[in-house]
């Protein structure tokens, strides 16, 4: 029996040539791994973390859908995306459901500016929720085959460990490589499973605790936008240099400079004035918005039943009546806390004028 013959062309790939599809891969219940080459033997020649569109013959005509690639140009033969399909999903349910090996499809890329080849540095830090993981995944494997020893913390947020994606690759290399730290955390367990990781939602305590060092990493972020606004919260109150945080958006993936989207968080000011009404005490106070609803309230002869003052505990929760506070917690109040109107006083900086019902 004769050996397959792999067509090698010894050109790179351009997006004139159509996508030949391969394979399909089971990564979650409803998240698949499809991989294409080039019929012409063409390599694929990208940067890590980068994405490419594809053209999809959607019942009722083509739509055009977007997806990072998951491969690393460090195994230039094929390309690969890893895509869930959401309850609406249109292009990457018919994929799942249509695609067949010999099929071809019509792609634009790769393209893209999120990627560690445009942002280089000596210590990483990856942050990614659910499929945010796969530039992640493009990026690490890139510095896994590079022949250097790397210097990541590869941080993955998922709701159970079932749905972590690339699970076994990364402890693969993980187990292999100690310059390679992986950190995973989910919200629940999978019944019959125990799971002796991280859990709960990213905090300032639990990256520290992955990352002690994570004010001298160059950070890459990826997920949901909830998500990447939570992480960027954290590493603001931590006194992060920003100009060292890149992210890569679920919704429209950015392929120059000037279409970055402007990360217009609330950073509280030293320098701007806040109001504070404490409304069953009859007080106003003027302060500055980097002060905390506690610390004013101490300062003002009011007692706020506290304990860890970080956040954490939940004993200082207080009801906001009006205004806007930037709270930044460590897991010690709810979601439905929050949407009822209450705060953690140790950790909300008033913004502009705040009454609360103390």
């Amino acid at each position: 029996m004769g050996k397959q013959r792999i067509n090698w062309s010894g050109e790179p790939w351009d997006d004139s040539e159509w996508l030949e599809f391969t394979q399909m891969i089971p990564e979650t219940v409803d998240t698949t791994t499809f991989t294409f080459r080039a019929s012409s033997g063409a390599w694929f020649d990208y940067q890590p973390g980068q994405f490419i569109t594809l053209d999809l013959p959607v019942p009722g005509g083509n739509v055009q859908r977007t997806y990072t690639l998951s491969s690393s140009p460090s195994r230039p033969m094929h390309i690969s995306i890893t895509a869930k399909a959401q309850p609406d999903s249109v292009g990457t349910r018919w994929m799942m459901d249509n695609l067949r090996p010999g099929m071809k499809i019509k792609a634009w890329g790769p393209s893209g500016i999120f990627s560690l080849q445009r942002n280089p540095a000596k210590k990483y830090l990856f942050i990614s929720a659910g499929s945010g993981i796969t530039p992640m995944m493009s990026m690490t494997t890139w510095l896994w085959d590079s022949g250097q020893k790397p210097d990541v913390v590869f941080v993955h947020a998922a709701r159970r460990p079932s749905d972590v994606l690339f699970n076994e690759q990364l402890h693969h290399m993980a187990n292999r490589e100690s310059g390679l730290q992986l950190h995973i955390t989910v919200e629940e367990h999978d019944e019959f499973r125990s799971w002796h990781g991280y859990r709960g939602r990213m905090s300032q305590l639990m990256l520290g605790l992955m990352a002690p060092d994570y004010l001298e990493r160059e950070v890459f972020c990826c997920g949901p936008e909830p998500f990447m606004q939570a992480v960027r919260d954290i590493l603001i109150s931590l006194g992060y240099d920003m100009d060292h945080y890149h992210q890569e958006s679920f919704g429209a993936p950015v392929e120059t400079e000037a279409q970055a989207p402007d990360l217009d968080d609330v950073v509280p000011d030293e320098e701007v004035r806040a109001e504070l009404v404490f409304a069953a005490s009859g007080i106003s106070a003027r302060c500055h918005e980097t002060d905390t609803v506690l610390t004013i309230a101490k300062a003002n002869g009011l007692n706020i039943p506290s304990g860890c003052t970080f956040g954490l505990c939940g004993t200082c929760k207080t009801r906001k009546l009006e205004g806007e506070v930037h709270m930044v917690h460590n897991g010690g109040i709810s979601d439905e806390d929050i949407e009822e109107g209450y705060i953690l006083a140790c950790c909300s900086n008033p913004i502009g004028k705040v009454v609360v019902d103390i």
